[in-house]
């Protein structure tokens, strides 16, 4: 227990073999994959990189002047299919939705021009190391790339095919620039409004800092974004989108047609265990504004950077009701900013021992959700949440004590 709380048990070499063994059994199960592939379609009938197959078809829709359609369920779905044809498609059904604003088509449609297997492999090619620039940014030593590559999360978003290293790249950048180039943090701040529920707190902590440089040019960004989009696809792109988010909301949200398990909210944990639509939102709330409020007097304090940060990363994931377990990748910011500031200051007891949990988490978030209900990554970041606090206010107390 002693070795439990001081962290001792965590030493250098051990976190190193660690993430290479991780690393060699994500590399060998994504080799099996690709090998025992039929085309573009695992052995289980799916297309590689799952949820990459609604990007790079709704860009081919996009490509054919067919921009509306990816907002049409049966066109869409139709495309899709067309796109993954085999002489067995009938034997499968699925359907990867596009649940995303006009302004993700500009990314999807030049993915499009590649053949799927080219697509997929430029689009992780180009987003991972924003990522891994981000972390690097965050603790300038080797090891933490290593650690952050390592972590599970990253396995399953590249498994997914999805967005999380765009995200986190991007959410990383805004706050690393937030002082020392407001311009650009404004920019990655707006860049990240493709993914609207990641985008809740930021506008608050911009506000309540009075941090308007950055403020302003997080908005001109989002609406030259939405005009661009719209020069490139059409006006009416957006309504048909905004109509679209009942679908995300009633179906994929509400009502577990995305299972369960793979979302990590406290949302979707309330619906598990078979609570209604409305009590879930309820419960969700109430997490939402506390955490937003706690956020906000954080970012008040005077106090290092570094929890700010993390606090404000976590919180992001925590305030939202779609949050997927390959987001968490976002989640590994924060783990490197409390990562880094233990190792500059001393890690607090059991805070080393419980970052090490948390970083583990995504490994078995999914399976043991499935099994129990237990949502284990919504625990986690409620502990990294908590973590950020205490340490915040241990920092507060020295000071007032200096």
């Amino acid at each position: 227990m002693g070795r439990l709380i001081s962290g001792d048990w965590l030493t250098i070499e051990r976190l190193r073999v660690y993430s290479w063994i991780l690393i060699v059994l994500w590399s060998v199960a994504f080799a099996a994959l690709i090998l025992t592939a039929d085309g573009n379609l695992d052995v289980f009938g799916r297309p590689l990189g799952t949820d990459f197959a609604n990007t790079w078809s709704s860009g081919l829709q996009a490509l054919a002047g067919e921009h509306l359609a990816v907002y049409d369920l049966d066109a869409q779905r139709a495309a899709q299919h067309a796109a993954f044809a085999t002489a067995e498609i009938s034997q499968f059904d699925w359907h990867y939705p596009w649940l995303y604003p006009p302004t993700f088509l500009l990314i999807a449609t030049p993915l499009a021009l590649l053949p799927y297997g080219g697509a997929l492999f430029v689009w992780l090619a180009l987003t991972l190391p924003m990522y891994v620039v981000a972390i690097r940014a965050i603790v300038a030593q080797r090891l933490a790339v290593l650690a952050a590559l390592a972590f599970p999360a990253v396995a399953i978003n590249i498994g997914h095919g999805q967005n999380a290293f765009l995200s986190a790249g991007l959410l990383g950048a805004g706050l690393v620039w937030l002082d020392r180039r407001p311009v650009l943090s404004g920019i990655t701040f707006g860049l990240l409004s493709y993914k609207p529920q990641f985008g809740l707190l930021i506008p608050l902590v911009l506000i309540a800092t009075a941090r308007w440089k950055v403020f302003v040019c997080a908005a001109v960004t989002v609406v030259a974004m939405i005009g661009v989009s719209a020069l490139a696809f059409g006006v009416e792109m957006w309504p048909a989108f905004f109509a679209h988010t009942s679908f995300t909301r009633a179906v994929v949200l509400e009502s577990g047609a995305m299972a369960w398990e793979q979302k990590q909210s406290l949302f979707a944990a309330v619906r598990a265990v078979g609570g209604g639509v409305s009590l879930a939102y309820a419960f969700q709330a109430v997490l939402g504004v506390g955490v937003a409020a706690v956020t906000v007097w954080l970012w008040r304090l005077q106090v290092d950077f570094s929890l700010k940060a993390a606090g404000l990363v976590t919180a992001t994931l925590l305030v939202t009701p779609y949050m997927v377990d390959y987001d968490f990748v976002i989640l590994g910011l924060a783990l490197a900013w409390l990562a880094g500031l233990g190792l500059q200051q001393g890690f607090l007891p059991g805070e080393k021992s419980a970052l090490a949990v948390a970083w583990a988490v995504p490994l078995v978030a999914r399976p043991f959700a499935l099994l129990t209900h237990v949502p284990l990554g919504l625990i986690a970041m409620a502990v990294v949440f908590a973590l950020i606090v205490r340490r915040a206010l241990y920092e507060r107390s020295a000071s007032l004590h200096a």
